[in-house]
């Protein structure tokens, strides 16, 4: 049974996906992996937008392997390697076949938080437990076998705590990484909470 505060898949059906990036800061990102459960208050995202965007993986309608599962449904995960390193957590948005998506780039560590050092290798707490995709993945336990997960369900999923970050407090950068994309690149899609410390560094 879910949560009353567990987000629903409508939320995830918005056609916005610059205005949902925005409105996931604040929410509680959750994972129950290997029975642990592990969370942390979103601070940092970045919006890919399918049909206009140069830096989203689905542009022009690429549709391989990797990237299918953002032509489903919203609010399911996408899952992708980095650098052969880094597993990154996306959000896939918007209606069928429209392959948006949201990165979550930091969190702020809530629960387990223990459990997330051990995950990190890491003996105390601190600003590199979960600050940036790649090693906020690690802490929660997040790899690319968790690629298509529901978020709906009881593994990985999002909560609002009904906390709302007002837009004086969101930063507005453009996204990390993505020289690729031409003009695209400087598009101010990367958000963050002014001022939390957990967010990842400027760009």
């Amino acid at each position: 049974m879910n949560k009353p505060n567990k987000l629903s898949r409508d939320f995830y059906l918005d056609d916005d996906v610059v205005g949902l990036a925005q409105s996931l800061l604040g929410k509680v990102f959750c994972t129950k992996i290997d029975d642990i459960f592990t969370s942390g208050k979103i601070v940092e995202t970045e919006a890919y937008c399918g049909a206009t965007d140069k830096a989203c993986h689905a542009h022009l309608n690429r549709r391989t392997k990797r990237t299918e599962i953002m032509f489903g449904t919203g609010g399911f995960a996408y899952v992708y390697l980095c650098y052969g390193i880094h597993h990154l957590f996306n959000i896939v948005t918007n209606q069928k076949n429209y392959a948006d998506a949201i990165l979550i780039r930091a969190v702020e560590p809530l629960n387990g938080i223990e459990d997330m050092m051990e995950r990190r290798g890491l003996n105390k707490q601190e600003y590199r437990l979960t600050a940036g995709p790649g090693v906020m993945s690690s802490a929660l336990g997040i790899s690319t076998e968790h690629y298509g997960t529901d978020l709906t369900g009881n593994t990985i999923w999002i909560e609002d705590h009904k906390e709302t970050i007002s837009p004086e407090n969101i930063i507005a950068s453009p996204r990390v990484g993505i020289d690729y994309a031409e003009e695209d690149a400087l598009l101010p899609w990367r958000f963050r909470i002014a001022k939390n410390p957990w967010c990842s560094k400027a760009k």
